[in-house]
């Protein structure tokens, strides 16, 4: 049996190529495709050599791929999945688009359909200062053309596993489809518990507006008294320095050791965006960090917020300073309710471990056994019932 493992692209290591690494170990022998792939940090990718499409020559593409988002459905299917018997695509844009066959399975592993395109269609546009203009009007035709596409590809999938309940609801709505939970890996081997807490809060990700950092920032440049290290890099870097307090130390971008560091030390991680999944949130818990999180998204399902016994965290209800503001005081009131270790009990429920035993039961069950068994790096288990089990948390 040949194994291909399809990825959107591959230009930063973050949340979806931590997935994509545990897929190729589920894999190792897998075939390795993307539209383009301009790693330098290669752990993700297990040294592998990395099939890439036309967009991978273009003019300019390191820097900016995205600009060649109208191309990437057209790019996407021309890479041949002819040979292959099973295509696992990792796909948060195009990646699910490869064309497959009836005697193949495709099984594609969704962080969100296209969210660009979507239900954040409009958050995107004002960010991007889309809003109105010629340009407004040629970007909302484009992401009418990729809806389409995005809606029409999705019928060439077999199996679609979701990355949290949250993503599961959103593929019913745009595709129609039902959709299998598999909570995505943490590493949870490389962050040990810490019990003993610095006097400062902790927030950690990419700078892009969708992140709202700069409503973190803001809360606690109205707190003097309360100290905030921002650690990460991105394009709105500038902007949020601009209007950062004395009280704020931002690091830009760190390696993973000074990141685990500071969850561990932090009186707790603080997480403004509606994402997907988040997979820092979990890193924060499992380093024994309680989490003030927004309360939309996948934070709800990974952090247990107050009142119900033996929390992990705190959830406020609109990204704004003056209700993360109320959230950090309520924290603080109740300090002496989060114990370090139950974050970590909690944070255990998304070890790599539960991944992979339910990402390859879940293919078992669906795909002849004895041509999958030849692929497993540990003990045979055994397969799931074949019927699908819609909506289920298949990782816990």
């Amino acid at each position: 049996m040949k194994v291909a493992i399809v990825h959107d692209w591959l230009v930063v290591s973050g949340g979806a190529e931590k997935v994509l690494k545990n897929i190729i170990e589920c894999f190792p022998n897998a075939d390795l495709f993307s539209i383009v792939d301009f790693l330098e940090d290669r752990e993700c990718v297990m040294g592998k050599s990395v099939n890439t499409s036309f967009i991978q020559r273009m003019p300019f593409a390191r820097r900016g791929y995205r600009a060649y988002l109208p191309l990437m459905p057209i790019a996407i299917e021309q890479v041949d999945m002819s040979g292959y018997d099973l295509v696992i695509s990792s796909s948060h844009a195009v990646a699910k688009g490869v064309l497959t066959g009836p005697n193949q399975v495709h099984v594609s592993y969704i962080h969100s359909p296209i969210r660009y395109a979507w239900d954040l269609q409009h958050q995107y546009l004002r960010e991007s200062h889309l809003d109105s203009g010629i340009r407004s009007a040629m970007a909302r035709v484009l992401l009418h053309y990729i809806r389409g596409w995005d809606s029409r590809s999705a019928n060439g999938v077999d199996y679609l596993v979701a990355n949290s309940q949250f993503i599961a609801r959103r593929i019913r709505k745009v595709y129609q489809r039902e959709a299998t939970v598999i909570y995505p890996p943490v590493d949870l081997a490389n962050m040990v518990v810490s019990t003993q807490k610095d006097d400062f809060y902790v927030t950690a990700s990419r700078m892009v507006p969708y992140k709202r950092i700069d409503v973190i920032v803001q809360a606690f440049s109205q707190t003097p008294e309360r100290r905030l290290v921002v650690i990460g890099d991105g394009p709105e870097m500038k902007r949020i320095k601009s209007g950062a307090g004395e009280n704020v130390t931002i690091l830009g971008h760190q390696p993973f050791e000074v990141l685990v560091d500071h969850l561990q030390r932090a009186r707790a991680f603080v997480f403004a965006a509606e994402e997907d999944f988040g997979i820092s949130v979990v890193e924060a818990q499992a380093c024994g960090t309680p989490v003030i999180a927004f309360g939309r998204g996948g934070a709800l399902e990974s952090v247990v917020g107050l009142p119900l016994e033996r929390p992990t965290g705190v959830f406020f209800g609109e990204q704004t300073p003056e209700s993360l503001l109320e959230a950090i005081n309520r924290f603080e009131s109740n300090a002496a309710l989060f114990d370090p270790r139950q974050c970590r009990r909690n944070a255990e429920r998304f070890s790599s471990e539960n991944f992979k035993a339910a990402l390859t039961n879940f293919i078992d069950a669906r795909f002849p056994y004895a041509c999958v068994e030849q692929f497993l790096p540990y003990p045979v288990r055994e397969p799931l019932p074949a019927k699908e089990r819609h909506f289920a948390d298949v990782a816990s």
